[in-house]
């Protein structure tokens, strides 16, 4: 009997004891490939000497100085690296986890309307089917139904616009152009509505990751939504703690998108699992707010700027660079999109393949013609899961998708490192998990979808 807690309190976890590059084994010297980097989350896998080496040279040194008197020179060079490929962002703070860092995003923008006397400013819109993470803040600015859950009467009420979700939420015949205008004046109209002097930022994931598998935004949405948050004063933040530090083939993701956010938070891939390492960076201007008026920020916890986990984070980024590993990502995530592709022609469940360099959704309907969803009672995520454990595969799938409830996905992001084989390896295997996971549930799909067929 294990005295730790576990997710699951009733399963026992698989006991992980080694490594190597996309790879982990077990005690019993099983082998799996990790199609998911955990949760996004190991980047550059599990064997780079340059960061093992990175985080004993700083224990060595200094493994620990309070932020609120000292500073270190791996804070201080991991921020001024951060900062240098932001494209305008000038300022960068440091925490432990994903959830941390929204948890500031949300105060910091709160305190740069305060400091410019305006307190009234107290709303966070955010998007449904949103997850900006765990704790109480983060999560009543989250619209993701199945995370709420339980804790809704906890969390303060929640203001939403409708996503940039276009595979499910764009019209017939209505151009991405379209789409984007209407999505705007949504957003453009419950500022209004709600008063531009109540209102503090629009909050989104540049790219959403675990609530509907990597759905990025069309062409010109955070243009658009950049414009009407600068037309009322509201402040813009990206939430890119899965999509950022390059994920999508970009070192940040929104530089595909033509905006640079006011404060924007990362996460997941900074440390690569290394060190667990978060980050929030703030435009210039907000940063100045706050120090020309009471200099200080309202926010502290134990671990900010933690000098050996920005050293594992510094040597982390720098492998990225300086092994064009950007240019890498791309290159796998065009071959990983295709061959999840072709799947399309084995399984006529897989409606939409989605997402940037190696941040993809894969989509799982019913019926591809109406996109019905599978039914929920086909417990999808735990056969996913268990399939892939058992051809030897590290999945991510979810459900939800849709509205919380309805939906399912499969969400792929191995490391970047991953080479042409590997990436070859993760489909051939994911092909025979979703032929288990459906031999046992075809006539299940079947009636959902000839319900559907009828219904059209």
């Amino acid at each position: 009997m294990s005295a730790l807690i576990s997710k699951s309190l009733r399963a026992d976890p698989i006991r992980a004891v080694r490594g190597a590059g996309a790879r982990l084994y077990d005690d019993r010297g099983r082998e799996y490939l990790d199609a998911c980097g955990g949760v996004a989350v190991s980047s550059l896998g599990h064997d780079q000497p340059a960061v093992a080496q990175a985080m004993t040279e700083q224990a060595g040194r200094i493994a620990w100085a309070h932020a609120g008197t000292f500073s270190t020179n791996a804070a201080e060079e991991l921020a001024e690296y951060l900062v240098s490929l932001s494209g305008g962002l000038a300022y960068a703070q440091f925490l432990s986890g994903g959830s941390e860092a929204m948890e500031l995003a949300i105060k910091l923008a709160y305190q740069y309307h305060w400091e410019r006397e305006e307190p009234g400013r107290r709303v966070f819109v955010a998007r449904r089917q949103s997850y900006h993470g765990s704790t109480f803040g983060a999560l009543a600015i989250s619209g993701n139904l199945q995370r709420r859950n339980i804790f809704e009467p906890l969390l303060r009420p929640g203001t939403f616009v409708s996503p940039c979700y276009a595979y499910r939420d764009k019209d017939a015949g209505e151009t991405d152009a379209d789409y984007v205008a209407r999505l705007a004046s949504e957003l453009d109209r419950l500022i209004l509505e709600l008063g531009p002097e109540t209102v503090a930022a629009f909050v989104a994931e540049t790219v959403v990751g675990s609530t509907n598998g990597a759905v990025p935004p069309v062409e010109g949405y955070f243009r658009a939504i950049r414009a009407v948050c600068d037309r009322h004063g509201v402040l813009l933040v990206l939430d890119e703690v899965m999509a950022g530090l390059g994920r999508t083939g970009r070192y940040f993701a929104y530089q595909d998108d033509g905006v640079v956010p006011d404060v924007l938070a990362v996460g997941k891939g900074l440390g690569a699992g290394y060190q667990p390492v978060s980050g929030l960076l703030v435009s210039r201007r907000v940063y100045d707010t706050l120090a020309e008026g009471s200099g200080v920020v309202r926010n502290g916890q134990t671990h900010v700027n933690h000098p050996v986990a920005c050293a594992a984070a510094l040597a982390v980024q720098r492998t990225i660079v300086e092994h064009d590993l950007l240019a890498q990502v791309r290159i796998r995530g065009a071959q990983l999109r295709a061959l999840l592709g072709d799947l399309k022609e084995t399984f006529p469940y897989i409606g939409d393949v989605r997402g940037r360099g190696l941040l993809l959704g894969v989509e799982l309907v019913a019926d591809r013609e109406s996109k019905a969803p599978l039914p929920v009672e086909l417990d999808f995520v735990g056969r996913m899961k268990a399939a892939g454990l058992e051809h030897g595969l590290l999945t991510y799938p979810g459900s939800g998708t849709i509205d919380g409830v309805r939906g399912h996905h499969v969400l792929f992001a191995p490391p970047f490192t991953s080479t042409e084989a590997e990436i070859d390896e993760i489909v051939s295997r994911f092909r025979a998990a979703l032929a288990a996971v459906f031999a046992g549930a075809n006539r299940m799909v079947g009636a959902v979808a000839a319900s559907a067929a009828t219904r059209t």
